[in-house]
């Protein structure tokens, strides 16, 4: 479904992402990980389409990507990002934030979609109406997360969705977004500092390190320590545990 091959990325002199290359399944969920600065989020918002400038070559169920990204991309394409207040307009109400990716896709049935999307991510129908600042922050990423199913995407690219959330709310979104793929079939590339939330979420860990993808490896492993890059070790001890964070069901 994703195909990530030498992706280089430069801001002036300085080079973020360094060759990175991975390849995600249909269905599968691919996490990130790496410290503040290591260019994980870099490499989302290059295949994202909102960085334009970079080299090398990504794909989207093998049709090549360029710089610039048609509208059809971005229905097939959707990112859910770390801060849910800052993601949602202050002024428009949840069902405004809802109902500008059908009008921008010209989707109809407007009224049973937004219905339809806010019961799928467990939001009561009062809250249609509703400002972000009337919302708790669980309810914000929630409303975010639905915004970015509304046009029915093949693909969700995941920024820290959980990162700024309290830790039993994180345990509840992470839970919505596992049972969301499976329902939907949706792929997802999540990046995330936190080895325990990817490792819920994702099959298989690319660990970054100063712009570079120093290993690549499934989570059975990196709980089991089968680990060959020293810098994945260094932040598996960091982590406090790799079982499932609190509230979490497997």
């Amino acid at each position: 479904m994703i195909t990530v091959d030498a992706l280089s990325v430069r801001f002036g002199a300085t080079e973020a992402v360094k060759a990175v290359s991975f390849r995600v399944a249909r269905g599968d969920a691919f996490g990130l990980v790496g410290e503040s600065g290591s260019g994980k989020s870099t490499v989302l918002r290059a295949f994202a389409g909102l960085n334009p400038v970079w080299t090398g070559r990504m794909m989207l169920n093998d049709a090549r990507l360029d710089a610039w990204r048609d509208k059809q991309f971005f229905r097939r394409v959707q990112m859910v990002f770390q801060d849910p207040y800052g993601s949602l307009h202050p002024r428009q109400t949840v069902d405004r934030a809802l109902s500008e990716p059908l009008l921008v896709h010209g989707l109809r049935d407007i009224d049973v979609r937004i219905a339809r999307g806010m019961a799928e991510v467990a939001l009561e129908p009062a809250m249609r109406y509703r400002y972000p600042h009337q919302l708790s922050g669980g309810q914000r990423q929630r409303v975010a997360i639905a915004r970015a199913l509304m046009a029915e995407p093949e693909v969700l690219l995941l920024d820290e969705p959980t990162s700024a959330l309290d830790v039993s709310v994180q345990a509840e979104v992470l839970n919505l977004l596992a049972d969301l793929r499976v329902a939907r079939g949706l792929t997802y590339i999540m990046v995330s500092h936190n080895l325990a939330v990817v490792a819920h979420l994702c099959e298989r860990v690319g660990v970054m390190q100063g712009g570079e993808l120093v290993e690549t490896l499934s989570t059975d492993d990196l709980r089991a320590g089968r680990i060959q890059h020293p810098h994945t070790a260094a932040l598996r001890e960091l982590s406090v545990e790799l079982e499932e964070p609190e509230g979490i069901v497997p």
